[in-house]
C-alpha cells in the first residue's frame, strides 16, 4: 500500500518556477496586462470603427442634431487637429482616476482630457459619446490607443456651432505638452 506524502505547509517555496510557465499561464498574464490598459474596450471600440468603415453606406450621413452633446463636444474639440487618444491612469489612486478616457489634441501643443474623477459619470458619459462617433463612422481607429476624425467626421464636426457645446466642453480638462 502506498503511502500518501505529508503535506507541505512551507507556503514561501512558489509551486512552480516562473520559468516552466505553461502556454496557458502566459496567456493569463497577457491578458491581465491588456485588461490593466484597457484593450477590452480599445478592441470593441477599433472594432465598431472598422464595422462602420465596411458597412456604413456613404449616401446617408449622420446628422449633427442626432449626436449626444458630449459627442458634439468632441467632435468640435478635435476639428481642427482630428487626433484622439484613449487613455487611463493605471497609476492614479483613485478607481474613478484610473478609468478611461477621451483625449482630444487640440493643436500641436495643447490637449483636453474628458475626465472627471470626481464625478466619473462625466467620464463615461464622454466615452459613449466616443462610442457613438465610432459606430456612426465619424471616428477611425489608427493603432493601440490612437484614433481620428474619418473625412466624414471632420465635415460634420466643422458644421456645429461652438457654442451650442461650450457647456460640454468645459467639462474637460485642457494642458499643454509641458503640463
Amino acid at each position: 500500500m502506498d503511502r500518501e506524502k505529508p503535506m507541505d505547509d512551507d507556503y514561501s517555496k512558489p509551486i512552480r518556477s516562473v520559468s516552466k510557465l505553461q502556454p496557458v499561464d502566459n496567456y493569463l498574464s497577457g491578458s491581465w496586462e491588456a485588461l490593466g490598459a484597457g484593450a477590452p474596450v480599445l478592441v470593441a471600440l477599433a472594432q465598431l470603427c472598422s464595422q462602420a468603415m465596411v458597412e456604413l453606406p456613404a449616401a446617408n450621413p449622420p446628422a449633427a442634431e442626432q449626436l449626444a452633446p458630449e459627442a458634439k463636444a468632441i467632435l468640435v474639440a478635435a476639428r481642427d487637429r482630428g487626433v484622439i487618444e484613449l487613455k487611463g491612469v493605471n497609476t492614479a489612486f483613485d478607481p474613478a482616476a484610473r478609468l478611461l478616457a477621451v483625449y482630444v489634441e487640440l493643436d500641436g501643443t495643447q490637449t483636453i482630457a474628458f475626465r472627471d474623477p470626481e464625478n466619473p459619470e462625466v467620464t463615461v458619459s464622454f466615452l459613449e459619446g466616443f462610442r457613438h462617433l465610432c459606430r456612426l463612422g465619424l471616428v477611425m481607429h489608427h493603432i493601440h490607443r490612437d484614433f481620428s476624425l474619418t473625412l466624414l467626421g471632420f465635415q460634420i464636426a466643422r458644421t456645429i456651432d461652438r457654442q451650442e457645446v461650450q457647456p460640454w466642453l468645459d467639462k474637460g480638462t485642457e494642458f499643454g505638452l509641458h503640463d
